[in-house]
């Protein structure tokens, strides 16, 4: 296995890239504040202007952070499910988890049309849908990790949590078709994805989950490295797959569903990074990729909400559609250069 200091230089590189898409995200918006005085606010807290103190400090910096999160924690989940399953395709939302979390935000802004008086459109602000999205999404993974204890083919158990998935998005298709059009347009809305909703209390919440689901992937990369070389392999290095595959379950339901809960499901960037890292760092061991998917995670998902925002206009983008429009054609163009896929 390659040592990480051979990409030392690559990592700080990085570094410098994520914090210039930091600043420059924090300076762009609806309401035009120049870039020096953006950087006078960050380094020493003085700004001619108080309301541009409040818009940097109350919306564009907890908002640039989330950016960041999310972008992390679905890059890192979908590195965790493609290694599990041996499968380029495996993305953080394989296993129905992502799923689940819509389930609960539709049935909580949508359920009133047919389960009168259990949920109202009212109650469901950006609080009550995270709590509905995460509890939705736990009661999918209380199903994905008994089915996990019953089945010992990955291959099965990745087919399961396909299956788990449909069977979500049915019932959200019921729900659609029995709710009203106010109610249909608010879920529509809440399934386009949104970094601008997250009070700093839910940022720390965020956070905190993340850093979990952070520490359990590092826990689990001799694991990850030895999955790579197949289940046999691994067993014979004495690794017990039951519990391996627990964790790197966990991990990637802390992840991915804690992201949908509190910022709505965001497609591409989970499914693509890993690539991206992979192709660029021409490397497969799990010491170098994990650093390096939370780092390219984090600046693509700042790059994409510095597009989604549109600069000096009061629209914003789906942050959904961006992702996708922004990042397909780049890893279209490198694994056409390149040729072949590392895995």
């Amino acid at each position: 296995m390659e040592n990480t200091t051979k990409y030392q230089n690559s990592f700080v590189l990085l570094g410098i890239t994520l914090v210039i898409c930091f600043i420059l995200n924090i300076s762009l918006g609806s309401v035009s504040i120049p870039f020096k005085s953006t950087l006078s606010e960050l380094f020493s807290g003085n700004i001619e202007n108080e309301s541009w103190h409040y818009i940097i400090w109350k919306y564009r910096i907890p908002k640039a952070l989330t950016a960041i999160l999310a972008g992390s924690a679905l890059a890192l989940s979908g590195l965790l499910m493609q290694t599990l399953f041996r499968n380029p395709l495996a993305g953080p939302f394989v296993l129905g988890i992502s799923s689940g979390a819509s389930l609960g935000a539709a049935l909580l802004i949508m359920g009133a049309s047919i389960f009168s008086g259990v949920a109202t459109f009212e109650i469901a602000n950006s609080v009550s849908l995270a709590l509905g999205a995460s509890l939705g999404s736990f009661l999918v993974l209380l199903a994905v990790l008994t089915v996990a204890s019953r089945v010992k083919d990955t291959m099965a158990l990745l087919i399961i949590g396909l299956m788990f998935g449909s069977i979500t998005a049915a019932i959200v298709s019921v729900l659609s078709y029995f709710t009203t059009s106010e109610k249909l347009q608010r879920y529509v809305y809440w399934s386009f994805g949104s970094l601008g909703d997250l009070s700093w209390y839910q940022l720390s919440l965020l956070g905190g989950i993340i850093l979990m689901g952070i520490l359990l992937g590092i826990a689990s990369i001799k694991s990850l490295n030895a999955l790579l070389l197949g289940e046999n392999y691994a067993r014979s290095m004495g690794l017990q797959l039951k519990k391996s595959r627990y964790i790197i379950i966990i991990a990637t339901a802390l992840l991915a569903g804690s992201v949908t809960a509190f910022a709505g499901p965001i497609a591409f960037v989970g499914l693509a990074v890993p690539h991206l890292t992979r192709q660029i760092f021409n490397t497969t061991d799990h010491k170098v990729l994990m650093p390096a998917v939370l780092l390219y995670g984090a600046i693509l998902m700042l790059l994409c909400d510095i597009v989604a925002q549109i600069p000096s206009s009061a629209n914003v983008l789906p942050i959904n559609a961006i992702t996708s429009i922004i990042g397909a054609p780049v890893v279209i163009w490198l694994l056409t250069r390149k040729r072949r896929m590392l895995f």
